[in-house]
Order: structure tokens, then C-alpha cells, then sequence
């Protein structure tokens, strides 16, 4: 049953992905700046993150340990998703054949999956680090679209960059909200864990 389950699973994902590629999904959604980089972008990486718990824990210990540990990923992620959150990269994206191909594979592969692999080795100041360094980026970022008094990427319109950026600050300050809210509440909370991992170990100690 569970390989069943397992087999279905790579399935939908795989269906998911395959979707997100095809021209209609891919016009649909890189037709407005919110639905390119708050829609689009953020299913790539939870494609990448959901792609983990396909993987057997022995599977996943050997690829922590093959990049180098829980550090080593996350700095890839952030460097990557760092990247395609730059106006040139969504315009290179929307121009370059290449670069289109390139963010459907590095944002599941460079930041979904080793974000989830590292999350069990990270304890909560690791989590935190992580979280406060996204919501962070993330609000400046939209602060910056509102504010740009020209069209900071070339594809989309000046209002098209301003509701995208209200969208961002919105997004930033509720997830801030959730974070700080989890950490008052006793248990096992949501978003120290946001992938269902074991509770927190130091990095290089297993279960």
C-alpha cells in the first residue's frame, strides 16, 4: 500500500510540474507580475519540497551529506531564490528560452528540495534565521516595486509592479504575524516545521 501511495504521489507531482510547463499554465501565469513571482515561482519550490519526502531517510541523509550539510543548502537556496526574485531574471525569463528552463529546474531542485533537506537539522534559531531572512527580503523587495517610480521590469506594467508589491509587504507581514504567533503557542508549531520534519536535531546528529 504504501508503495502505491508513494508511486501516486511522484505521479501527481510529476503531472504538476508537467503542468506548470505548458504554455497555457505558463501564459496564465506570467501574464501579471503576482501571478509570476507569487504563484508560479513559490509551486516550483513546493514541488522541491514536497520532491523530499518521496526520498527514503537514507536517501535524504546522503544527499545532506553529499552537499555538504544543512548550512551549505541553505545558503543555496536563499543565493537562488535570491536570484529569481531580481527584475532582470523574471524579464530574462520571460525573453530567454534558456532562462525559463533554468528557473523550472532550480527552484525545485536549488531551493525546494535542499531548504526540506536541511529543515530537520536546523534547530529553532536556524528556523528562525531562515524565516526572518525571507519575510525580510520579501517586504523590502515589495516596498521597493511600490515605490520605483518607473517599470523595474521591462515586461510588466508600473501598476502591475505596485500591486505585486502590496501583495509582497501583505504577504511578509502575515507570515511575520504566523511566525511570532507560533512561538506562543505550545506544541509543535506550524511554521518552526513548515514540512513536516522531525523535531529539530543538530546538524550531522541523525534519528
Amino acid at each position: 500500500m504504501t508503495g502505491f501511495r508513494s508511486r501516486d504521489a511522484r505521479f501527481g507531482l510529476a503531472m504538476l510540474f508537467l503542468l506548470l510547463t505548458t504554455p497555457a499554465a505558463r501564459s496564465r501565469l506570467e501574464a501579471t507580475l503576482v501571478g509570476h513571482m507569487l504563484l508560479q515561482m513559490p509551486l516550483l519550490v513546493a514541488i522541491g519540497v514536497a520532491a523530499r519526502h518521496l526520498l527514503s531517510e537514507r536517501r535524504q541523509n546522503a544527499l545532506l551529506a553529499a552537499a555538504g550539510g544543512a548550512l551549505p543548502c541553505v545558503l543555496v537556496a536563499f543565493f537562488v531564490s535570491s536570484y529569481w526574485m531580481l527584475p532582470r531574471a523574471l524579464d530574462a525569463a520571460l525573453t530567454n528560452p534558456l532562462s525559463e528552463t533554468a528557473k523550472f529546474f532550480s527552484l525545485p531542485t536549488l531551493v525546494g528540495l535542499p531548504l526540506a533537506l536541511a529543515w530537520k537539522r536546523l534547530g529553532m534559531i536556524g528556523r528562525g534565521f531562515v524565516w526572518t531572512n525571507f519575510i525580510s527580503m520579501l517586504a523590502v523587495l515589495g516596498w521597493l516595486y511600490i515605490v520605483a517610480p518607473v517599470r523595474i521590469c521591462n515586461n510588466y506594467l508600473v501598476n502591475q509592479q505596485e500591486s505585486a508589491g502590496w501583495w509582497m509587504v501583505e504577504l511578509a507581514l502575515l507570515l511575520f504575524a504566523c511566525w511570532i504567533g507560533s512561538l506562543f503557542v505550545g506544541g509543535n508549531p506550524r511554521l518552526t516545521e513548515p514540512i513536516g520534519c522531525t523535531p529539530p536535531l543538530v546538524d550531522g546528529v541523525g534519528a
